[in-house]
C-alpha cells in the first residue's frame, strides 16, 4: 500500500480492515496499560482509538501485548523444521524469532542454512537468521563443513539475514585469530551476537572491543553485570538444559532492564509443548516479582531495538500488527494471536493455514568408518580426568579420580557413577573417535546415543558397557541420524532424525511422544537428569567450560586445547 493511502486510513478517512475493540494495550513505550481500540490495515497498525472498520472484534477488556520475539534460538533443537516449529510456538504468542542455523550448517554447510531459509518462507512466523560465525565452533572437532568469511558473505544479500550469530570462538577473538576477525569485519555494519561464558576482565574488554554486542551465556548476576557495564545486551536464557532465568532475575532493575532480552536458545519439543516458549519465561518472571510491563518489554521492544527491527516490538501506528491477546496480566496465556494483521492462532491452536511444503533433497549425513569404532581404552595412568555434569547448566566441572580399570583397560564404575563416553566422526568417514569418562548421567546399565552433539553433531554415546554403546550408535546410524536408548542388544526406544541427523519429518507432537519414550527408557536405565540426551549433546561442545569431549579427544576448554584422559 502506498504511504499516502495508509495515512488516509490512519487519519480515519476510510474504514480500516479490522478494529480490535475494548482492549487493554500493554504500552511498552510509556510503561502504561491503556484502554483503547486498535485499527489494523493489511499487515500494520493504522492507529489507536475510535475508527470505522469493516470487521470489528470485541476483546471485552482483554490485554493486548506486542507479539513476542525470541532473541536467540536454534530451531533445529526443537527437532523439527521451521513450519512445525511455528505450529508449536505461534499459538503461545511468539511471532518473530532470530535463529542461528549453525546446527544444520555444521552438518551440511551452506546448503543446510539455505534449507532453513527456504523452509521459513510463507509461514505465520517471521524467521530472521544470523549467519553462523563458527562452523566449526573450534579447531578441536570435525564438522561436516567449514565456512569462512568469504563463504558467509553471500548471506548479506538475503533479506532475512540480520547479522552474525553468536561468536563462540571467544578465545580466537581475544587472541586476534585472523579467520575470526575476517568474519567480524565482514559483518561490521550489522548486529554481531556473542557467546563468551565466564569471560572476564581484559579478555572481555578485548571481546567487546571487537564489536560483539550481546551474550546469552551468563549464569550469575555478577557475570551479567560485568558484561552490562561494558555495554553488552544480556539475553537471559531458559533452555531445556540451561535454566538461567530464575538465577538471573535479581539482575533486573529499572536502570538496566532496557538492555535485557529473553531467549530460549535450545528448547526441545516436550518443554515447548508442555511449558511454553517465551510466554513461559514471561509468566515465570512475573510470578517471581518482575513488573509485567517490564517482562513483556524484554521480549518485545528490547529485542526489536537491539536487532534494528523498527517495524515491530510495540503497538503503535505503522508497526506490524503482531499481537498476543490474553485475559490475565499475572499469568499471560495467549487466547488470540495476530501475525501480520491476521489472526493465526486461537486458544492454543493454529487456525487453518496452507503452509508450503517444498520438496527437499539433502545429502546423506551419516558416513561412519565402522572399522575404526572401538570403545576399548587402554589404562595408561593411575588417575583420569572425568567430565562432571552440572544439573540444569551447560558448563561442566573437571574432576580427577583413580582410574577405573580391569585387566589393564579402563572400565566403567557405576558405584562411583563413572561411565564411558565416546564421540564418533560421522560426516566424512574419517574414522576419528574421542573417548572419555563422565559423571552425573547416572546410568546403571545400557547406553544412550545421539547424532545431536553440539555443534559438530557427530555421534555421541554414553554407556555402562561396550556392547550397549555399539548397539546404540548403530541404531542411530540406521535412520540417517537420531537418538536411541538400548540395553545390550535390545533397543528400548529410538527417535529417527533423518533431516541432517537433527530434525524429524514428522509432526512435533509425534516427536514429543517418541522423545518421552526415549526419556522414560533412559530413566529406566538409571539416568538421573531431566533430559540426559540434551545434557549429553552439550558434553561434546568445546567452547563451554570446562571439560568436554569431541572426536579429536578430551578438550580443556579453559585453556582451549586438547588434553589427555590420563593424569
Amino acid at each position: 500500500m502506498e504511504l499516502a493511502e495508509f495515512i488516509q486510513y490512519a487519519r480515519g478517512d476510510k474504514p480500516v480492515d479490522i478494529l480490535l475493540k475494548n482492549g487493554r494495550v500493554i504500552n511498552v513505550f510509556s510503561g502504561e496499560i491503556i484502554e483503547t481500540d486498535i485499527a489494523i490495515v493489511g499487515s500494520r497498525i493504522a492507529g489507536l482509538g475510535t475508527y470505522e472498520a469493516r470487521t470489528v472484534v470485541d476483546l471485552n477488556g482483554r490485554y493486548v501485548a506486542p507479539g513476542l520475539i525470541d532473541s536467540h534460538v536454534h530451531i533445529e533443537s526443537a527437532m523439527v523444521p521451521p513450519p512445525e516449529f511455528a505450529r508449536a510456538v505461534v499459538p503461545r504468542g511468539t511471532t518473530t524469532v532470530i535463529t542461528d542455523p549453525h546446527e544444520i550448517g555444521n552438518v551440511l554447510g551452506y546448503a543446510g542454512i539455505q534449507f532453513m531459509l527456504d523452509r521459513a518462507k510463507g509461514i505465520p512466523l517471521t524467521v530472521y537468521v544470523n549467519a553462523p560465525s563458527c562452523i566449526p565452533s573450534s579447531h578441536m572437532e570435525s564438522a561436516g563443513a567449514t565456512l569462512e568469511a568469504d563463504d558467509l558473505s553471500p548471506l548479506l544479500k538475503e533479506a532475512n539475514v540480520l547479522g552474525l550469530a553468536e561468536v563462540m570462538n571467544f578465545p580466537g577473538v581475544v587472541a586476534g585469530d585472523p579467520g575470526m576477525l575476517d568474519k567480524i569485519k565482514t559483518f561490521s555494519d550489522r548486529i554481531i551476537d556473542g557467546h563468551c561464558p565466564g569471560l572476564s576482565d581484559k579478555g572481555l574488554n578485548a571481546y567487546v572491543a571487537a564489536g560483539i554486542a550481546s551474550d546469552h551465556e551468563c549464569v550469575t548476576v555478577e557475570e551479567a553485570m560485568e558484561k552490562l557495564r561494558l555495554g553488552m545486551y544480556i539475553f537471559i536464557r531458559e533452555a531445556t538444559n540451561a535454566h538461567n532465568l530464575k538465577p538471573l532475575l535479581p539482575l533486573i532493575n529499572s536502570d538496566n532492564s532496557r538492555r535485557i532480552c529473553l531467549c530460549t536458545d535450545d528448547r526441545q519439543p516436550a518443554d515447548i509443548l508442555a511449558e511454553g516458549h517465551i510466554d513461559f519465561m514471561i509468566q515465570t518472571a512475573i510470578a517471581e516479582g518482575v513488573d509485567p510491563i517490564t517482562a513483556f518489554r524484554m521480549a518485545t521492544l528490547n529485542p526489536a531495538e537491539y536487532f534494528r527491527l523498527n517495524d515491530r516490538g510495540g503497538i503503535a501506528p505503522g508497526r506490524r500488527a503482531d499481537l498476543m491477546i490474553f485475559s490475565d496480566i499475572q499469568r499471560p496465556v495467549a487466547e488470540m494471536v495476530y501475525q501480520g494483521g491476521q489472526m493465526v492462532a486461537q486458544d492454543g491452536k493454529m487456525l487453518s493455514w496452507e503452509w508450503p511444503a517444498p520438496a527437499y533433497s539433502l545429502p546423506v549425513s551419516m558416513n561412519v568408518d565402522w572399522s575404526k569404532v572401538d570403545f576399548t581404552i587402554p589404562a595408561e595412568g593411575p588417575r583420569v580426568r572425568i567430565i562432571e555434569t552440572i544439573p540444569e547448566q551447560l558448563i561442566t566441572n573437571t574432576i580427577i579420580e583413580a582410574t577405573p580399570q580391569v585387566n589393564g583397560r579402563v572400565t566403567t564404575d557405576i558405584s562411583r557413577d563413572i561411565l564411558k563416553m565416546a564421540v564418533i566422526e560421522r560426516h566424512h568417514g574419517a574414522g576419528k573417535m574421542g573417548k572419555g569418562l563422565v559423571r552425573g548421567i547416572g546410568l546403571k546399565r545400557g547406553a544412550i546415543a545421539s547424532s545431536v552433539a553440539h555443534d559438530h553433531h557427530n555421534i555421541v554415546v554414553i554407556g555402562v558397557d561396550d556392547q550397549s554403546m555399539l548397539t546404540a550408535v548403530k541404531t542411530v546410524a540406521t535412520t540417517n541420524g537420531g537418538m536411541a536408548a538400548v540395553d545390550g542388544d535390545e533397543v528400548l526406544a529410538q527417535l529417527a532424525l533423518p533431516i541432517a541427523g537433527l530434525m524429524s519429518d514428522q509432526p512435533i507432537e509425534n516427536v514429543q511422544q517418541q522423545m518421552e519414550a526415549l526419556l522414560a527408557a533412559a530413566h529406566e536405565l538409571g539416568a538421573v537428569l531431566h533430559d540426559p540426551f540434551m545434557a549429553m549433546s552439550f558434553l561434546a561442545l568445546p567452547v563451554i567450560p570446562s571439560l568436554k569431549l569431541t572426536d579429536h579427544g578430551l578438550v580443556d576448554v579453559d585453556n582451549f586445547q586438547l588434553t589427555s584422559l590420563f593424569v
